[in-house]
């Protein structure tokens, strides 16, 4: 999408933050957004996932309109 000149973030969890550096710039997309989710998020239950989302929301809507 962001090659494509729409509004993009990357959803990174903490433990693989270094890894989407090198993903971003090895695709030369440095500078795509990027927001951090704990880590694990996989296997963590619904709740759990919508507790993150809804913490998460707003730094999300920030990095698409890019002000964060």
């Amino acid at each position: 999408m962001a090659r494509r000149g729409r509004p993009a973030v990357a959803l990174v969890t903490e433990e693989f933050w270094d890894q989407g550096d090198f993903v971003a710039r090895s695709a030369g997309m440095p500078d795509v957004p990027r927001v951090q989710l704990p880590h694990p998020v996989a296997g963590s239950g619904a709740a759990a996932m919508r507790k993150i989302a809804a913490e998460l929301a707003p730094s999300i809507v920030a990095a698409l309109r890019g002000t964060s």
